[in-house]
């Protein structure tokens, strides 16, 4: 669990003007699932898998509450199964990320691992295909086949996806950008991409 010193002025503002004695702590208003447990809530076996073709976001280091809460939302709303989050430098499901999912948080399976990397080499032996969002590689989110059961991989903020995690990826996606911008705002990526799953999956 992360620790980080703070002034005392900001722990009185914490906790309320609580007698806090000099620690205040958060805690997540949900309880994480083990991955192996979601994935066979999902689809307990391979073929099943390849059967039910499940979508499944994972979220590489994903820093800001809001974009968190605003991605749980976007996946929710698109269909996604589950969600696997790294259990370091990422974003903890505060209040703020807890309102900005306008409950899809206490809706959507969450799982959180150890290293993201061999969770989805982890999900590549069950017959899922990792597919990793970068802005200027692969097929366009429009193009790529979603018409299989995938991991939909989305990095951070500002570094995108960490080297041991593109290294997981069978394939990787971009959005096409008609404007003089660089890249879009991770949430809005996101929603993006799962829609873009979604619709193909619904049409087919």
């Amino acid at each position: 669990m992360p620790v980080q010193y703070a002034p005392e002025v900001r722990l009185d503002k914490e906790s309320g003007r609580a007698n806090h004695q000099g620690v205040v702590a958060f805690i997540s208003g949900i309880e994480y699932r083990d991955l192996d447990d979601m994935l066979r809530d999902i689809a307990p076996t391979r073929d099943e898998v390849a059967e039910r073709r499940p979508v499944v976001l994972a979220l590489d280091r994903v820093e800001d509450p809001h974009n968190l809460g605003a991605m749980l939302r976007s996946a929710l709303a698109a269909g996604v199964a589950g969600v696997i989050v790294p259990d370091q430098r990422m974003a903890p499901l505060n209040a703020a990320a807890m309102k900005a999912s306008a409950g899809a948080a206490m809706r959507l399976p969450i799982a959180r691992v150890g290293k993201l990397s061999e969770a989805l080499y982890q999900m590549k032996e069950r017959g899922y295909w990792v597919v990793g969002t970068e802005s200027t590689e692969g097929d366009t989110i429009w193009s790529f086949d979603w018409l299989k059961p995938v991991v939909i991989v989305m990095g951070s903020e500002g570094m995108g996806l960490h080297p041991s995690v593109k290294e997981q990826c069978d394939a990787l996606v971009s959005i096409p950008l008609f404007g003089p911008v660089e890249s879009l705002n991770v949430s809005v990526a996101c929603a993006l991409t799962v829609y873009a799953a979604a619709m193909q999956r619904a049409a087919s």
